[in-house]
């Protein structure tokens, strides 16, 4: 928060002094640094003279400039116009702001194996100016899977500027923009999402109710989605949306999907080792076990439907593979028992929701009426 303070004092200068008036006070503020270490060098640092971005424009404006990486390329051209309109160059942030390492021409070599090594060289000098300006996101990413992999040598996984154009982004993307940005790196998935039920809704039609990529795997604190922990807590993830009466009464689907879940064998064993062991695997269906991941449909698709009998058989075998054409009857796809649906059931249930009260108090009246019983016969042993 300090150097975006610092940032945003200097570029405020600069612009009411003009450049040639800024520099000369900065050289003045330079020479006086050896007379007084005090406020006079913070104010100094403040008015650095780093080279304007003007100059920094002056070449890399002009067209076509590409840097060969090996096989691979890098177009250096910068749109001065199109970053005067971005978020930082409204904030006038300097180039030499994010680039600290460059104060002479020719620049500093970076790696030119390829591009990835290439933007990770980069990144490495412009990673310091992120976290100055954007401390929590930093923070956050520091534990997301994305930087777990870059530490671990893979420099594929995504970096701030792979998400966050920083000479172009006007502003944060907007929902329906999201999985664009992930598709840069995770096509095939992101092409899979805009095809289900989520996807669709969010794309044609701006739908603000559907999740996107974030809203199950974060933005920047995004967990590995490999990990049993990610997995066994699935059913907790869909639940902040489906328990949502708020939402789901738009559409008539029932809230009450978690409860009729965990109330299930399935769902009371995912349960406890959420709950207990949430490190250790369990070979109970979650949510995307049925349903699907990034390609759920609505329950009524004829064709991947699990509403449909033949839709959810194909499912059961990958834990049942002796499940027969009669196997799918004995879930009730998170229905409560009703005279509507599964009517058997629900008025078995009733019938026991009567019958057990009466046979325990009937019981229970056996026995102390008894015990009355035998405490007169005792007084009138006793009277005899």
């Amino acid at each position: 928060m300090r150097r975006m303070t610092g940032i945003k004092t200097r570029n405020r200068l600069r612009k009411l002094l003009g450049d040639v008036g800024f520099d000369l006070i900065a050289a003045a503020l330079a020479s006086l640094a050896g007379l007084s270490a005090g406020s006079v060098t913070a104010a100094s640092a403040a008015l650095s003279v780093a080279a304007s971005n003007d100059e920094c424009l002056a070449c890399h404006s002009q067209p076509n400039m590409v840097l060969s990486l090996g096989e691979e390329q890098i177009l250096l051209t910068m749109n001065s116009g199109a970053f005067a309109e971005s978020v930082h160059g409204k904030e006038q942030i300097a180039c030499t702001d994010c680039h600290t390492d460059i104060n002479e021409f020719p620049h500093p070599e970076y790696a030119k194996s390829g591009l990835r090594e290439f933007s990770f060289a980069l990144y490495e000098v412009t990673q310091a100016a992120c976290q100055g300006c954007h401390a929590e996101q930093a923070a956050n990413a520091m534990s997301g899977v994305h930087q777990q992999t870059l530490e671990a040598g893979n420099h594929n996984a995504a970096m701030c500027a792979d998400c966050h154009n920083p000479h172009y982004s006007e502003s944060t993307a907007g929902r329906e923009e999201v999985p664009d940005v992930c598709a840069r790196c995770h096509s095939e998935i992101a092409a899979t999402y805009k095809e289900s039920v989520h996807g669709a809704a969010l794309i044609e039609e701006g739908n603000p109710d559907v999740p996107n990529c974030i809203s199950c795997h974060g933005n920047h604190n995004i967990d590995d989605p490999r990990t049993v922990t990610f997995r066994n807590n699935i059913p907790l993830l869909c639940a902040r949306c489906h328990t949502d009466a708020g939402i789901m009464d738009k559409y008539g689907v029932s809230t009450n999907v978690l409860d009729t879940y965990v109330a299930d064998y399935h769902g009371a064993t995912v349960t406890l080792f959420e709950q207990a062991s949430p490190e250790l695997p369990t070979n109970k269906p979650v949510c995307i076990d049925c349903h699907g991941t990034h390609n759920i449909s609505k329950t009524d698709n004829p064709e991947t439907g699990i509403a449909l009998k033949e839709n959810l058989l194909g499912k059961c075998p990958r834990c049942h593979p002796d499940a027969t054409a009669n196997f799918p009857d004995a879930w009730m796809s998170h229905y409560d028992a009703s005279p509507e649906k599964f009517p058997l059931v629900y008025y078995v249930n009733l019938f026991y929701k009567f019958f057990i009260p009466a046979v325990i108090g009937g019981m229970l009246v056996f026995v102390i009426t008894d015990i009355i019983r035998c405490a007169i016969n005792r007084g009138k042993g006793a009277a005899h």
